[in-house]
């Protein structure tokens, strides 16, 4: 659909062409696969002219603190079992290297366009890109598991640019970008599963991307494109996986930012 990766999914998306995800690969009977992929796409990217950057979602960091509420039967099972898996997550294990040591950010800045698994408030943004993902490899490396930045306000978990009213949140949002030096937000985390659609919401400042691609919410297909200032939304055709439905999400109107706070 994306045109990034071939049906051996090896990487054909060009020179040019960044690759970010939102995170919350894990829980599904596909955890092994999709990290042994990610891996290597990652390390790939790191000698290629393309970008490739896989970002830390609320399930990895569950899955590394030992909450496994949502863990199914079928993701044990595919370890070989509980113990088998447990094993893998740790702190020795080949996906808690993995994590800990290699794919290891919460958030991203690509020209102005912030990625982040749940949402970055005004309070977080003070602290930069680069801020946030150095207390989140703290923590992680000394397993400090309550610290704020997993807490219901910091970055894997807050939903309030996805759920609360536009009215009480977009201001919220213009000051998180202003501290960053950032024109966007793009978000995962929320499941759009009413419309299976990527939401636009602060008049484009903000995009919420996850429309529920698990099989467990319907498997939904979507991608967000970003080329310039030009923002298009990419959903799955039934039976054609090699096209793609486009919608122009580009925003109509700019924020002045000091006006507008």
């Amino acid at each position: 659909m994306t045109g990034i990766l071939d049906d051996n999914l090896q990487w054909i998306g060009g020179d040019n062409t960044d690759f970010v995800h939102t995170g919350d690969v894990v829980d599904s009977p596909d955890t092994i696969a999709l990290f042994q992929l990610t891996g290597r796409l990652y390390n790939e990217s790191l000698t290629a002219p393309h970008g490739v950057y896989p970002l830390l979602g609320n399930h990895e960091i569950m899955n590394l603190s030992g909450d496994l509420r949502y863990v199914t039967a079928e993701d044990f099972k595919s370890f070989g079992g509980q113990k088998q898996r447990t094993e893998a997550w740790s702190q020795n294990g080949w996906i808690g290297q993995l994590l800990m040591n290699t794919l290891s950010n919460v958030t991203l800045d690509l020209d102005g366009n912030v990625f982040v698994h749940g949402g970055i408030t005004a309070e977080w943004a003070r602290m930069g890109v680069d801020g946030m993902n150095k207390v989140v490899k703290s923590a992680m490396r000394n397993r400090d598991w309550r610290n704020p930045v997993f807490g219901g306000e910091g970055p894997f978990w807050y939903r309030g640019y996805a759920q609360d009213s536009e009215r009480s949140v977009c201001k919220e949002l213009r000051k998180a970008l202003k501290h960053m030096k950032a024109k966007r937000m793009i978000i995962g985390h929320t499941p759009q599963l009413e419309t299976g659609q990527i939401l636009s919401r602060c008049d484009g400042q903000v995009f919420v991307i996850d429309v529920g691609i698990s099989t467990v919410y319907g498997a939904n297909c979507a991608a967000l494109e970003i080329v310039g200032d030009k923002i298009t939304a990419l959903y799955c055709v039934k039976g054609k996986p090699d096209q793609a439905r486009r919608v122009d999400l580009t925003p109509k109107k700019k924020w002045k930012d000091d006006a507008e706070l």
